[in-house]
């Protein structure tokens, strides 16, 4: 499905700044439905004279006229003179009869979108139209609910017309369990003083100890009244309760936490209100503060594993030096490495907030436990990586450092033993797979010969099994050993 930014871009007339405010605008597209009760749409003009509608809001609390998607589809016939007319003109055009869809009335507003003020006297770019197409057969003696929530659809459709919504200092990324009209809408004049407030956002501020009505009190006064005199209160609280700024917070009372929004209400830049959109998020902070416990406990477990593994292979170290068989010897240096190379990928865990791994870094650090191997007498051993891994899981980190530690060690200690050489690593990642090759300028494979040993049947088990992967060996006497390991991508997708 083509995105807005897809659909505005194949026009080829709008500059990005244009289409971030589109995106900012459609964003808000679903409130300006829930006020409306009605259908909302984006069209951007096309090279033809015509128009493609780019967004498209339903309304929650009403029925849809539109049952299929309409975005990426022309305007309608019907609709193109109140759309060609709001464009041209830059002022709001209304259609001024009923008009039928699919055998249903409806009434139809088109807003041209503004981004920026005219200039000498100039009408000011047009770079969209949103339309607003109401269901007239549904019509039913208004609530004073829904009365107030058409004049604040109203004051937002006449901000779209003069660039004054959306406001470019808004947050444009909201936290989760932002709110929305239904939640709780409180409208509030220019002293701060509330002139309307729906049920659901009294019942909020019930939840939190305030007992009386909130209209005609001041909004910041009785949120300083329910707020502790112990909580720090967010510094934006106060702009947002007063409507001055179009910002977000949370305010939290009695074990109760009620997100608010705060969109300034203006005319031709004069602020005369503001609209609070309220909604009781206890729950979800709740979850968010179980979730970000939880993430700290895996990082400090994580942390202690690493500090354990270190502490593992401090002990074989300590016994392969005190040991007097060099096979010991050997055999102890290469498990410490092996502990070494799983207390990397668990320490690059402790430091992050996810279960994944930049590889890359990983890989970085691995290539260190082989210098002591290269610094064995009569061997000059060089190193070299090249290419990206990318992010994996940490349950496919951890097998794939260690079989890249074996692989690698086995090049230095046995491909390039008693000579000068470089071991190149080389990782090629697609959306099929990683490939991986391994290559050294050493001895080369007697025979063509794969060894038996411990370290060849660690990385056979880690890459096939663990991984899903393959792995082959390829070279021959004298001309040096490459490794070729590949991965599906399908596993590291899981």
């Amino acid at each position: 499905m083509s995105t807005l930014s897809d659909l505005v871009h194949a026009q080829g007339c709008l500059t990005d700044n244009d289409v971030e405010w589109l995106h900012r605008l459609a964003s808000d597209g679903q409130l300006l439905a829930d006020l409306s009760s009605a259908d909302i749409v984006i069209w951007v003009a096309t090279n033809d004279g015509s128009f493609v509608a780019v967004a498209h809001a339903r309304p929650s609390g009403a029925a849809t006229l539109f049952y299929r998607d309409i975005v990426g589809e022309g305007v309608r016939q019907q609709w193109h003179t109140q759309v060609r007319g709001a464009f041209d003109s830059g002022k709001i055009v209304d259609s001024s009869s009923p008009d039928w869809f699919e055998e249903t009335p409806t009434r139809l507003r088109a807003v041209p979108i503004v981004r920026e003020r005219g200039k000498d006297g100039n009408p000011p770019p047009v770079i969209g139209v949103l339309t607003r197409h109401s269901n007239l057969g549904e019509t039913r003696t208004p609530s004073r609910q829904q009365i107030t929530f058409d004049e604040c659809a109203n004051d937002l459709f006449r901000m779209i017309a003069s660039s004054e919504f959306p406001d470019p200092a808004a947050p444009t990324s909201p936290r989760r369990g932002a709110p929305r009209a239904s939640d709780g809408l409180i409208r509030i004049d220019v002293d701060g003083i509330t002139t309307f407030a729906s049920p659901n956002a009294l019942s909020a501020f019930n939840r939190m100890g305030f007992d009386d009505e909130l209209e005609g009190e001041s909004l910041a006064e009785v949120t300083t009244r329910i707020l502790p005199s112990t909580r720090q209160v967010d510094e934006s609280l106060p702009v947002v309760v007063t409507g001055r700024a179009p910002w977000r917070t949370d305010i939290e009372a009695r074990g109760v936490t009620v997100s608010l929004r705060a969109i300034p209400l203006k005319d031709h830049g004069t602020r005369i209100g503001a609209i609070i959109l309220c909604r009781d998020v206890s729950e979800l902070r709740h979850q968010e503060q179980e979730l970000i416990t939880k993430d700290a406990t895996i990082r400090e477990i994580h942390h202690r594993v690493k500090n354990n593994l270190q502490t593992v292979a401090s002990l074989l170290r300590i016994q392969a030096r005190r040991t007097h068989s060099d096979e010991a010897r050997d055999a102890l240096s290469q498990a410490m490495r092996r502990v070494d190379a799983i207390a990397v990928v668990h320490d690059t865990l402790a430091q992050g907030l996810t279960q994944t791994v930049d590889f890359d870094e990983v890989f970085h650090r691995v290539l260190k436990l082989v210098a002591e191997v290269a610094a064995a007498p009569n061997t000059r051993a060089r190193t070299m990586s090249t290419g990206h891994f990318g992010v994996l899981p940490s349950e496919y980190a951890t097998p794939l450092a260690l079989a890249l530690t074996e692989v690698v060690t086995n090049a230095v200690e046995h491909g390039l033993a008693g000579k000068e050489g470089t071991v190149t690593i080389d990782a090629v990642r697609t959306d099929e797979k990683l490939h991986v090759s391994v290559h050294d300028t050493g001895h080369g494979l007697p025979e063509g010969r794969i060894g038996q040993g411990l370290g060849t049947q660690i990385i056979r088990t880690l890459i096939q099994g663990e991984l899903g992967g393959s792995i082959e060996w390829r070279g021959s006497e004298g001309e040096g050993t490459d490794v070729l390991i590949d991965i599906p991508m399908r596993w590291l997708k899981k």
